[in-house]
């Protein structure tokens, strides 16, 4: 048996849109939503049918999908975790600066 794969590669000016990012991180619209009402994703754009996301609204979906499955950590506390991830990696990247 034949498998095919398609590959996307993403970069740092590419944006893309709900339905995008659902068939990508294998999600639905409805997760989506929430991860905007909780601040885990920023979209550009007023309303859902307009919304752009960055190539980096996959990896946090990933994140935030792994801290569900494996810890059971509940949205709010994902939320928390990936400011924290993020906050962390920015302090990094300013002692790179230093160093």
């Amino acid at each position: 048996m034949n498998q095919e794969f398609h590959y996307i590669v993403l970069d740092d000016s590419m944006t893309l849109g709900v339905n995008e990012i659902c068939t990508l991180c294998r999600v639905g619209v409805e997760m989506v939503n929430e991860l905007v009402n909780e601040g885990v994703l920023v979209p550009e754009g007023t309303s859902p049918e307009t919304w752009r996301f960055s190539a980096v609204a996959i990896k946090r979906i990933q994140v935030t999908l792994r801290l569900q499955r494996d810890l059971r950590v509940n949205l709010p506390g994902a939320a928390l975790a990936l400011d924290l991830l993020d906050e962390l990696e920015e302090l990094r990247a300013q002692l790179k600066k230093i160093s």
